[in-house]
């Protein structure tokens, strides 16, 4: 069985690794490292130099992910800072922002960045969502983004993923590194 290290603290991001990266007889092993996260309106590059500063510190290949967040009526508010964002705002916080505004979509990017000390692999790919009203539980924004007829807040209520194995974006990377 191959092996990954998989560099997080957030047991959402390893659950949702572990669904696609099973399906390809991948084990997600996880790790935590500090580092100062940059910020940049470029979710490529935070997460490639994210996965270049824990590579530095663990001295061995490692995936990262990092989720980027984009209202449109918002001029792609809040982009990286959703962490940050999420913890200040309400349900209700997200909803005002947006109640004047004709569009109502949100746009949910995963980023997965591996580096195993001379190659950089990067995966992408964005959701495409709309704001609507508070259901589920979990984080604000997590409540109010619904996705193909449910939100993330109803998914985690239930047990689930933000989307099926075939669909998210660790089954694009966990397709590559089976073939590596």
């Amino acid at each position: 069985m191959k092996q990954v290290v998989l560099v997080t603290g957030n047991s959402r991001k390893v659950g949702e690794a572990k669904q696609s990266c099973d399906l390809f007889d991948i084990e997600v092993i996880q790790k935590t490292a500090e580092i100062d996260e940059i910020q940049s309106h470029e979710p490529l590059k935070i997460s490639e130099h994210k996965a270049r500063m824990v590579y530095e510190l663990l001295q061995e290949p490692v995936v990262v992910t990092d989720t980027f967040w984009n209202i449109p009526s918002l001029n792609g508010f809040p982009g990286a800072y959703m962490k940050e964002v999420a913890q200040w705002f309400t349900e209700q916080d997200f909803i005002n922002l947006i109640k004047d505004k004709e569009d109502n979509t949100i746009i949910f990017s995963e980023n997965i960045t591996y580096f195993d000390g001379k190659e950089v692999v990067r995966f992408s790919k964005e959701y495409l969502g709309k704001i609507v009203d508070p259901r589920g539980t979990g984080i604000s924004i997590e409540n109010v983004s619904e996705f193909e007829g449910s939100t993330l807040g109803e998914k985690r209520a239930i047990g689930g993923f933000s989307h099926k194995p075939e669909e998210y974006i660790w089954y694009d990377f966990a397709k590559w590194y089976s073939e590596l």
